[in-house]
């Protein structure tokens, strides 16, 4: 595992902001998997997922590579 690794939003697996595809990068799964537990969780805490996705938006910066 590669320690100096950074999590960044993409720009290859982006829907929106692309946070879901740089988590997905980050951990090196499908994205599609990362979106379905996202919206799963947000629907189980009543739309908090959705404030986490703003926040993280804002928060994890966009990728410097394609």
């Amino acid at each position: 595992m590669d320690l100096n690794r950074r999590l960044y939003r993409s720009k290859r697996e982006r829907m929106m902001c692309g946070v879901c595809g740089g988590l997905a990068e980050y951990f090196n799964v499908d994205p599609t998997l990362i979106r379905l537990l996202w919206v799963a969780v947000s629907l189980a805490a009543c739309g908090t997922g959705l404030l986490a996705y703003l926040i993280a938006a804002v928060i994890i910066p966009e990728s410097p590579y394609m």
